[in-house]
């Protein structure tokens, strides 16, 4: 290592060692987290492209500095939703800091794991009191029955009025009004669950029957609007 001549010239002082870096929760135990390979848990992390035309949920779990889980969620933009199955295929297997260093194909993926990082080395997981953590196959949680991603869609304008397309419980159908033109209510299809019972051999009428609901105050409203056309 090289060093200056001012440097050189300097008298030599020694640092007192302290007590090293503080503790960190790490699945249910207490860490003095040195080394990567310390470091486990299941966090979240959010993240959003340059121009914040699409963004990503990434969730990972991590065991022992290395990811052997991942849950990508992406919205708002088709290139993220392409990227996300590149991060799909190249996240797991990797440790915390390769993942850092590994182009995602999309912003708002980098994003994310740059989010996910921070928190997983500050001792921030989801698990941080959890004993041992949780097991490979946790994150599916997050999806629910039907292993579909929560999204929400509400278009609205000043002329209009707001149109409800999609909630948490699933796609808007229609939606229920009052006599002053405000929303009561919706009818939504789950298209999660709807293509699971397809997938097992029930008739596409009788699915999609079985997984409409409705929500709010729905019933024997004034008026239905198809918030796609009318």
């Amino acid at each position: 290592m090289k060093i200056s001549p001012e440097v050189e010239k300097q008298v030599e002082l020694h640092c007192p060692k302290g007590h090293g870096p503080a503790e960190l929760p790490m699945e249910g135990k207490w860490v003095q987290v040195k080394e990567i390979s310390q470091i486990s848990g299941l966090s979240h992390g959010v993240g959003r492209c340059a121009p914040q035309q699409g963004c990503c949920k990434l969730t990972l779990n991590v065991k022992d500095g290395v990811i052997v889980e991942a849950l990508v969620e992406t919205t708002g933009c088709t290139g993220a939703t392409h990227g996300a199955a590149v991060a799909g295929e190249h996240l797991v297997g990797k440790t915390l800091l390769e993942a850092l260093n590994t182009h995602l194909a999309c912003d708002a993926i980098n994003v994310a794991m740059r989010e996910i990082f921070m928190q997983m080395v500050y001792g921030r997981s989801q698990t941080a009191f959890t004993d041992d953590g949780l097991p490979v196959g946790a994150t599916l949680e997050d999806l629910g029955k039907g292993l579909i991603s929560a999204n929400g869609a509400v278009f609205s304008t000043l002329q209009k009025g707001p149109r409800l397309l999609q909630m948490a419980e699933g796609y808007v159908l229609d939606m229920a009004v009052n006599e002053e033109k405000e929303v009561t209510g919706y009818r939504f299809v789950h298209l999660g669950k709807m293509m699971d019972r397809i997938r097992k051999g029930e008739s596409p009428d009788e699915a999609f029957k079985a997984c409409t609901g409705t929500y709010g105050q729905y019933e024997d409203a004034a008026d239905y609007i198809d918030p796609r056309e009318k």
